[in-house]
């Protein structure tokens, strides 16, 4: 039986990577993973029980301390917290203050990083985040990689309502020592400043069918032994 797929798509705040992963699942039928709510619902666990997000052997300690399981809904996957899914917590202007400290903790990474690994037994995955292809599924054949200009981002924030200062997000997310924020080995880059989420998701899925495609002429070549 053949291990599923698992497609990586990482990149920059606000380049479109929840929508267009949304997508490519929707349109392949794969399980959709958005590893960045699984950091803010560690975020949004720390600012309820009033740990200092910026203390990491705090967090760190949060992150052992935690009850979590996954569970897969409409083709998510959740991390439930004690029984509990946040879906509306997690988005607040708090957490999204909040996880970036979080997430810089090389022991919430390793935590992460594990529990992200876990999604497979859900399936074919589109895994969406910071460091998928370089770091939780470094051995995908399936990489791609976000990106826009900072201005197109900026104003995608702000048409969402939200004022973020994504030079220094991006500045944190690249700099940290745990994972840090870089195109993976092998990963297909879009910047997709000038493009709708149509083209980029069409320009992924259109990219993962000719790999399938490929590999499943080599599987039938092998077999033949050719």
């Amino acid at each position: 039986m053949n291990e599923p797929i698992v497609i990586a798509i990482d990149g920059t705040s606000a380049s479109g990577k929840s929508t267009n992963s949304k997508l490519v699942a929707k349109a392949l039928g794969f399980v959709h993973v958005d590893t960045g709510a699984m950091y803010r619902a560690l975020a949004w666990y720390c600012l309820q029980h009033k740990v200092d997000v910026q203390d990491a052997k705090a967090v760190a300690a949060a992150c052992r301390r935690w009850k979590t399981s996954l569970r897969c809904a409409d083709n998510h996957v959740q991390l439930v917290v004690e029984g509990y899914y946040p879906a509306q917590e997690i988005r607040t202007a708090e957490v999204s203050a909040a996880v970036a400290h979080v997430a810089a903790v090389p022991k919430v990474r390793e935590w992460m990083k594990k529990t992200q690994r876990e999604c497979i037994k859900f399936g074919n995955l589109v895994m969406e985040g910071r460091d998928i292809g370089t770091n939780v599924f470094p051995e995908t054949d399936f990489k791609y990689y976000l990106d826009a200009h900072l201005e197109e981002r900026s104003r995608r924030r702000a048409a969402e309502g939200v004022q973020e200062n994504l030079a220094a997000r991006d500045l944190r997310d690249s700099q940290r020592a745990a994972a840090p924020l870089m195109v993976a080995l092998g990963a297909k880059v879009i910047n997709n400043s000038q493009m709708s989420s149509a083209e980029t998701s069409g320009l992924i899925i259109e990219d993962v069918k000719r790999k399938l495609a490929e590999r499943e002429k080599r599987e039938v070549g092998m077999a033949k032994g050719e």
